[in-house]
Parts: structure tokens; C-alpha cells; sequence
């Protein structure tokens, strides 16, 4: 039997670098970095060679100076350095310094891109380091990712979880006249696709998207012969917007993305924007790229099995030891902490209530609910378990704040200390108390608290508009033109929602949305909540709990008991860029208004709440709920008695 393993070999060249583990041989441009070449079980490139060589596997940035326009660029290294080379490993830099003399064509970073390979190693793994250095110019920075394109007469099956895995169309599937083109540039009808099982669908990149917490392991299969090609990300430390920001994964091209930054879901309030030539460094990375194979006859699938298992390798082995680089610390430069969260909501429980599924996480200092707008650091979440305990490791040195947010619960918790990270520490935060907002008793509530639309009814596409995957499936919301669905389903009146009548998986539309009112205009919509109060307590004040899992351009007024009223009661004012509706998600941001509800503007008998989506200017603009409750006035010794309210 032998045992021999490959050491790792790097040749240097006058335009290239080949680094070669005897499993697989990765080529990268020089000075360049970009990744033009991986030789894998007898396959010369796996990567798209009638693309050219910068458009292969490289990272980028999408920026912008202070108003000006977005500027894409794929990072192209001007220095190249072999950071470490041994028997066992092999770390090379491509960096591209900035200077004045740049000012206005490059993104005023340094940037150092970094590849590694391992002995033994069935892939090879990649991060990067940026740095903005104080006093250079302010820019923005709109998304940063790394990407790789596939060869399309090779991989044609598309992975990213164990329910959303399929036969992809073509690149070229998408290209008139085999496509049409649908509202949106992203979104395309199969007409006459090369493979014609697929005809008549719907393909769209953003219908594979996924939350950042589910993103650990997606890729590509080759059949022909059985080749994986795997994008796992082990940690979500580096990503901003928290675990349930969304992001782009696998798509048609075929392409695998891993998504660092970016405003999708989201919008300018996820553009990290550095002013005053604020300092910033930060750590993208690493990745691993990992390939893997069968024998002939394997099917392809089990590829996919291996690639699950080799992720929870990587998972468990963060922080990897093996960087070369003092920005990357290993785990015994960190710290941690743990403690339990409970919940104190008088109304539900006389003792507290564990933070059951609790997620808890670590980010900068902000206000509270801030870490979901947060861009610019680090993040570390968890999420506790069924007694409301909770542990996060490897946390890197610095000052943050604790947050959390609990399922079935509205709002946000945050601790109010400072929370110092050092090295090696292990802080045990106790019991942290969470009271989530609420004045009075629960007259009646819609929804589920839980920071998404999921709950309410999601319609069946329209069937020229079809993603098979979606049939039938828990993610239905990703099918294309849903929006539409709405005034098929409301073709002259408005939604109607009658308090312990309807029923809010049935009777409540996943979004609110315009109307199209000709071939150019559309209208808004004023959906209806009536609801039966049996005496009004007239010396309190009753409140309205208005959380929404996603708003586009969007203005939500609410009126109580009249429609007409020439001021809304409450208006939310223009809110929300997340374009959750066109991309297919079922959030985007969290919002929670409280309203007051003063006595005098409800009835002892049947009262109706209007809330009008104002802004209409196109069919994406619009409102999808997460929990909607109106709480009663607090009880106090003098109304307790006029308390008896049906709902």
C-alpha cells in the first residue's frame, strides 16, 4: 500500500504561478492573482476557458467616490511575493498598493490577496486583507466578493442545499432568442433551451439566494466525469449584516460566488461609507475552494454528501492556524463569553421565559438592533439553546456590544455595557434579561414574530412564470412574478382581514403590494383589519405593534375608523430599499414602529384599521408584514374592572 503523500510544489514563472499538491494544480496570473487555471482529476481546467483569463476566478469590488458613479473592478495584483513555501504548504500575496496618483480610477485601498495550499489538501484556500489608511480619500463601498466561472460544457448540476439542487440551464439559454427577458435584467424565460425539459421556466440568479447563516457550503457538478467544485465558507465573522443578511450564491454562468459585503436585501444602509479618511482594515476570508471526485458510475450526488462533510471539517477547524498573516489571529488570540438570556414579558408569564432559539451575537457598539445595518467590523453569533443558554467562541480582541433578538418575540435586545475582548478571555456574562416592548394585554395579533413573511400566504406562480424547483417546495416565495398574483387574487377591492375570522396563512398576502393600473401606472393599495372591541377603556392609551420584515421605497400610513382621514393617524414615511419583492426573499430589513393608539379614536363594537401602502410608482415598491398586535391599556387599579374585552 502506499502511503506517499505529494509535498506541495510552487513554480514561478514570468506571467504565471503554478502551485501543484499532486491532487490538484492551481494557476494564477502574475502579478495579477487571478486564479486562470485549476488542473483536477484528469480535467486540464475546470474553469471557463473560452473566457478570458481575468474572467475566470478573481475577487472584485463595486465602489463609488462621494456621488459619483459605481465603479466595478476585478482586483488586479502589482506585486507578487511567495509568503511561505515548504514541504507541507505554500501562501503566496498579490497586493496592490494605492497611492494619490490613483485617485479617482482605483479604490483608495491596499489591498493583499493571499491563496494557500496544503499538503494533502483536496483544494486550496483564499482570503484578503483591506486597508484604508487615515486621511485618504472617502468612498463607498458598495459589495466585494470572490468569484469563479465554471466551464459550461462541464458543469451543468447546481447544489446549495439539500432541498435547492438542479439541472441549470445553460448561459447561453439566457441570451435572445433562446430567452426573454422579464421585468428585470436578472430574471429570463426559457424559450428554446438547449436541454428542452427546461422550457417554459423562469431563471434568476437571486432565486438561489440564501442567508448568510445557511451559507457554509454550494457548488457545481460535473457528471461526465464526477467532479465537484465546492465554495465553503466556515465562519460568517467577516460578513456584515449579521446571520439573516441574504446573499447571492451559485448561478447560471455556471458561476459560485462567495458574497463578503453587499447591499442586496438591504440596500445604501449596508454600503459601508468612509468619510474624514477614517482608518479601516479588515480580514475577508478564508475560504476554501474544495474539488473532489468519483469513480465512474458514482453518482454525482454523493459528491454533494462530501462536500457537507468536508464543510463541517472547515467549520470545525476555525480559526484556521495555518495563515501567514498577524490580521488573522488564531484561536488562542481570542476570546469568548457565555451566559443565558431570558425573556420578561409579565403579560405571557409571571416568571421569566427562556430565550428558547435565541440568536446572540457580538458587533461593534451601536444602538439597539444596529448589528443588522452594521458594515464596517467583525460579527460573532450563536444561538441558545432551549434553556436560553448561550457560548461564542473565538471572538477576535476589541470593544462591542452584545445583541440578541428572540423568536415569538417582537424587538431587539441589547446590552448596554461595552464588552472588551481580550486575549484568551472567557467572560461569563450570567443572566441577561430581555423585555421586549409591551404595554398592555394582547387584544388580538397577526403573524408570527419571527422577522419574516414566511407565514402568510405565498400564491402559486403564474404557471408561464415557473421555477420547477419551487413546486411544492417550503421556498415558494422564490418563484418570479408573485408580485403579480395580487391583483389576480384583489382584482378591484383590497385585502379584508376580519380579526378571529381570517385566518393569516390563508387570508393574509405575503406582501402588499401596488396595483397596476394601466400599461404605465400604478396605484396604491389600502389593505383593511377589522376587529370587534366589546367596551373601550377610555383613560388609557391602547398600542399598536407594527413590525415589518421588508419595505421598498415604501410609505406605510395607518388609519383608525377612517379612511378618509386627511392626515394618517401614523405614517412611516418613505422607508426601505431592500427590493425583497423583485429578488425573491421574504425579508430584508427589520422594522418595528409602536404606535399609540389614543381611546378616542376607537369604538365599543366594530372598528377597522386601514393601512395604506402610499408610494406607487412601480409593481416592487411595497410592504411585506412580519407581526402586526394591538395591546390593550395597561391595567391599573381604576380600570381593571373595564378590562373584558372580546376579540
Amino acid at each position: 500500500m502506499n502511503n506517499f503523500i505529494w509535498t506541495v510544489v510552487i513554480e514561478t514563472m514570468d506571467t504565471q504561478v503554478v502551485i501543484n499538491n499532486g491532487i490538484l494544480q492551481v494557476t494564477l496570473s502574475k502579478p495579477d492573482g487571478i486564479v486562470t487555471g485549476i488542473r483536477y482529476n484528469g480535467i486540464d481546467n475546470l474553469l471557463e476557458v473560452r473566457n478570458e483569463e481575468f474572467n475566470r476566478g478573481y475577487w472584485d469590488v463595486y465602489w463609488n467616490e462621494p456621488g459619483g458613479p459605481g465603479i466595478f473592478d476585478v482586483i488586479r495584483g502589482t506585486s507578487f511575493e511567495v509568503i511561505l513555501e515548504d514541504e507541507n504548504q505554500v501562501e503566496v500575496s498579490f497586493t496592490r498598493t494605492w497611492d494619490p496618483s490613483l485617485k479617482g480610477t482605483l479604490i483608495p485601498l491596499n489591498i493583499d490577496k493571499r491563496f494557500i495550499v496544503l499538503r494533502g489538501s483536496s483544494g486550496f484556500y483564499s482570503y484578503a486583507i483591506y486597508e484604508h489608511l487615515q486621511g485618504w480619500p472617502d468612498f463607498s463601498l458598495a459589495e466585494t466578493r470572490i468569484a469563479f466561472k465554471l466551464r459550461k460544457d462541464k458543469f451543468h448540476y447546481m447544489a446549495i442545499s439539500d432541498d435547492r439542487q438542479r439541472i441549470m440551464p445553460m448561459p447561453d439559454d439566457r441570451d435572445p432568442p433562446r430567452g426573454q427577458p422579464l421585468a428585470f435584467k436578472e430574471a429570463v424565460r426559457l424559450i428554446n433551451p438547449i436541454n428542452p425539459d427546461l422550457q417554459g421556466e423562469v431563471d434568476d440568479k437571486y432565486q438561489y439566494s440564501c442567508e448568510n447563516k445557511d451559507i457554509k457550503v454550494h457548488g457545481w457538478i460535473c457528471s461526465d466525469p464526477p467532479v465537484g467544485f465546492w465554495n465553503i465558507t466556515p465562519s460568517d465573522e467577516f460578513r456584515t449584516g449579521g446571520p439573516l443578511k441574504q446573499n447571492l450564491t451559485s448561478h447560471v454562468g455556471p458561476t459560485t460566488l462567495s458574497v463578503f459585503l453587499s447591499g442586496h436585501y438591504a440596500g445604501e444602509d449596508l454600503t459601508p461609507k468612509f468619510t474624514n479618511g477614517e482608518p479601516w482594515k479588515k480580514v475577508f476570508g478564508p475560504l476554501f475552494i474544495y474539488v473532489n471526485s468519483g469513480f465512474d458510475g458514482t453518482d454525482p450526488l454523493a459528491l454533494w454528501e462530501d462536500a457537507k462533510l468536508q464543510m463541517l471539517i472547515e467549520v470545525e477547524s476555525w480559526p484556521y492556524t495555518f495563515p501567514i498573516s498577524d490580521d488573522f489571529p488564531n484561536s488562542d488570540q481570542r476570546g469568548s463569553i457565555s451566559g443565558r438570556l431570558l425573556v420578561m414579558d409579565r403579560f405571557l408569564s409571571e416568571d421569566n421565559i427562556s430565550a428558547d432559539c435565541a440568536y446572540v451575537g457580538l458587533a461593534l457598539p451601536g444602538d439597539v438592533g444596529s448589528w443588522q445595518r452594521e458594515c464596517k467590523g467583525y460579527q460573532f453569533w450563536s444561538r441558545a439553546d432551549s434553556g436560553g443558554f448561550f457560548s461564542i467562541n473565538d471572538i477576535r480582541t476589541g470593544d462591542y456590544n452584545l445583541y440578541a433578538w428572540v423568536p415569538g418575540f417582537i424587538g431587539d435586545y441589547r446590552n448596554d455595557g461595552i464588552i472588551t475582548i481580550t486575549e484568551g478571555c472567557d467572560i461569563d456574562l450570567g443572566d441577561l434579561i430581555y423585555e421586549p416592548p409591551r404595554d398592555g394585554p394582547t387584544l388580538w395579533e397577526i403573524g408570527v414574530p419571527d422577522r419574516s413573511a414566511a407565514e402568510f400566504f405565498v400564491p402559486d406562480p403564474n404557471p408561464m412564470y415557473v421555477n420547477k424547483l419551487y413546486i411544492n417546495h417550503p421556498d415558494k416565495f422564490r418563484q418570479y412574478g408573485l408580485w403579480e398574483r395580487y391583483a389576480d387574487l384583489y382584482p378591484n377591492e383590497d385585502l379584508v382581514y376580519t380579526v378571529d375570522v381570517s385566518d393569516y396563512q390563508k387570508d393574509w398576502f405575503y406582501a402588499q403590494v401596488t396595483r397596476k393600473k394601466d400599461d404605465k401606472s400604478y396605484q396604491p393599495t389600502t389593505w383593511q383589519i377589522k376587529f370587534t372591541l366589546d367596551a373601550v377603556i377610555q383613560s388609557g392609551t391602547y398600542k399598536m405593534r407594527l413590525a415589518i420584515a421588508s419595505a421598498t421605497v415604501s410609505e406605510l400610513q395607518v388609519r383608525f375608523n377612517d379612511p378618509k382621514a386627511n392626515r394618517p393617524h401614523f405614517t412611516t414615511g418613505l422607508i426601505g430599499r431592500d427590493n425583497s419583492i423583485a429578488r425573491h426573499g421574504i425579508h430584508g430589513l427589520y422594522w418595528l414602529f409602536n404606535i399609540n393608539v389614543p381611546s378616542t379614536l376607537l369604538v365599543g363594537g366594530d372598528n377597522t384599521i386601514f393601512l395604506t401602502q402610499a408610494r406607487s410608482v412601480s409593481p416592487f415598491q411595497g410592504i411585506m408584514y412580519d407581526y402586526i398586535r394591538l395591546e390593550g391599556p395597561a391595567e391599573t387599579d381604576s380600570n381593571k374592572k373595564k378590562s373584558c374585552i372580546l376579540y
